[in-house]
């Protein structure tokens, strides 16, 4: 399981690396790229958004 953070970042990764990524699931969490590094909010918005998919720790 791959996340990537914008639909952006899906498109390139299958442009450049397709034969990589067969048999692997890209996760878009369609998160813009409008935080700073840790910032509080985008912490919690990506444990929400991964936790979907894994076990996220608190």
């Amino acid at each position: 399981m791959i996340f990537v953070m914008e639909k952006k970042h899906t498109r390139r990764l299958k442009e450049n690396f397709s034969n990589k990524l067969i048999n692997k699931q890209l996760i878009c969490l369609d998160i813009p790229d409008d935080y700073q590094f840790m910032d509080e909010e985008l912490i919690e918005i990506l444990k929400s958004r991964v936790s979907e998919y894994i076990e996220v720790p608190d």
